[in-house]
């Protein structure tokens, strides 16, 4: 079985605080995650190494983004967000 059939998936938006590298402007940004939650049970055909690895796995959040727009109107840039994690578990 693949992996992705152990979650549902749904994508969000979250805000963080971020300041722009090139004019220092500090201000909120929504960033896009996929959220995967796990399933409360397994599909039926799984087998004994697929009950394992389903015993194991956590929900999750990915980043979708990996660059941002500056929303000072003078700028304008593109940045890198490296700053927030892009793996984040929760339970």
């Amino acid at each position: 079985m693949d992996e992705r059939e152990f979650f549902d998936e749904k994508a969000d938006k979250k805000p963080a605080h971020l300041s722009c590298p090139h004019c220092q402007q500090a201000g909120e940004y929504e960033i896009n995650w996929l959220v995967r939650t796990k399933k409360k049970s397994l599909p039926g055909r799984a087998d004994d190494r697929d009950r394992a690895r389903f015993a194991k796995a956590k929900s999750y959040m990915l980043r979708r983004d990996d660059m941002l727009m500056c929303k000072n109107l003078r700028c304008r840039k593109r940045f890198e967000i490296s700053g927030v994690q892009s793996v984040a578990f929760f339970d």
